[in-house]
């Protein structure tokens, strides 16, 4: 049987998918034995001039991991597109935008003054952001740097994205699972998730057997404000556990160390938006009757940061467009006024 021919590509993401490859550990000889990497730059010293060597359709699977946010990955993952017959969104950044998706809710100019003009820790007195492109008079050279794009974009809003494996990162077992089905060529319809379950994380939740038939709240809490009873459903104890509306195949590693479920899974199939899913059966436990409007909204009021809930990992993905901006700081509007 011929090698599986491989290209992995690191996008807007923090390194966690490429660790999850690591984390296959011993079982790596087994994917080395079915599999050749013909691009992967994080691990090896491949140029984007190899891929362009390559001819079109000659890669057998791109596995792309991490949100669009620069000109360079738009065009490394167009090139990648047209070397593959098939490409996969690895990750949940890829896949929906993940939490660095969150910056959607800032525009560029907010996000470079938050990382280069208003922190504390740095010394900036001439007010320098980057630019994508830098005269070096002294030494007769311009500099260039890819385009910082005006928001972060999941994968298939780039190019047509033929599977997805979700995660943040994706777990070892997923990725396993993934990979045999890809080298098995046995493969569901194209757009869908492979190597995750098509059930809910509260399917395969040891605390499942612990959870009511109907859960009604009167509290909600922030995992800072309680300490967790690690064997009794942790909905019921007025944690925000995502649980329900998320798809599992993790393992509920998180449940398991007494965390709730934040849905880096993503939605099950037939959802379109996930936070819409998320606010809407929340929605459903909570023990008030429509007179108790005001007791309502205390209790909502707990969750200091909805979107950063419920559309942590699916904002950019999401309906919601870009029609959802983060109120200014009072800190930032005095900066504002000082310039």
């Amino acid at each position: 049987m011929n090698k599986l021919k491989v290209a992995w590509y690191w996008c807007a993401s923090c390194g966690g998918c490429e660790e999850s490859f690591v984390d296959l550990s011993e079982e790596l000889v087994e994917f080395f034995e079915s599999a050749d990497l013909v691009f992967c730059p994080v691990a090896t010293d491949f140029k984007k001039e190899d891929v362009e060597r390559l001819p079109d359709a000659s890669v057998d699977v791109a596995l792309i991991n991490g949100g669009i946010r620069l000109s360079e990955h738009e065009e490394m993952v167009k090139l990648l597109r047209r070397k593959s017959k098939i490409v996969v969104a690895y990750g949940t950044c890829s896949s929906w935008g993940g939490i660095p998706g969150l910056s959607n809710l800032y525009n560029k100019e907010e996000i470079l003054r938050a990382k280069y003009l208003d922190p504390p820790s740095i010394n900036n007195p001439t007010h320098a952001v980057p630019a994508e492109r830098t005269r070096l008079t002294k030494l007769g050279a311009n500099l260039e740097l890819p385009a910082f794009l005006d928001s972060l974009l999941p994968l298939n809003a780039v190019i047509d994205v033929d599977y997805y494996i979700p995660g943040c990162p994706p777990t070892p077992e997923v990725f396993k699972n993934a990979l045999k089905a890809l080298i098995s060529e046995k493969l569901p319809p194209k757009g869908s998730i492979i190597g995750a379950s098509d059930k809910s994380l509260c399917d395969e939740c040891p605390l499942n057997s612990t959870k009511p038939e109907k859960i009604l709240l009167k509290e909600l809490k922030r995992p800072h404000e309680t300490i967790a009873d690690a064997k009794k459903c942790l909905l019921t104890q007025g944690l925000l556990c995502l649980g329900p509306v998320t798809r599992g195949g993790c393992g509920a590693l998180c449940i398991k160390a007494a965390m709730q479920c934040t849905g880096c899974f993503g939605p099950l199939d037939g959802i379109a938006d996930y936070g819409g899913k998320a606010i809407s059966f929340i929605g459903t436990i909570m023990d008030y009757s429509p007179a108790e409007e005001e007791e309502l909204e205390r209790a909502y009021s707990k969750i200091k940061d909805w979107v950063g809930v419920v559309y942590k990992y699916t904002l950019p993905a999401s309906k919601l467009g870009g029609r959802v901006r983060r109120e200014k700081t009072k800190r930032q509007e005095e900066a504002e006024i000082d310039e």
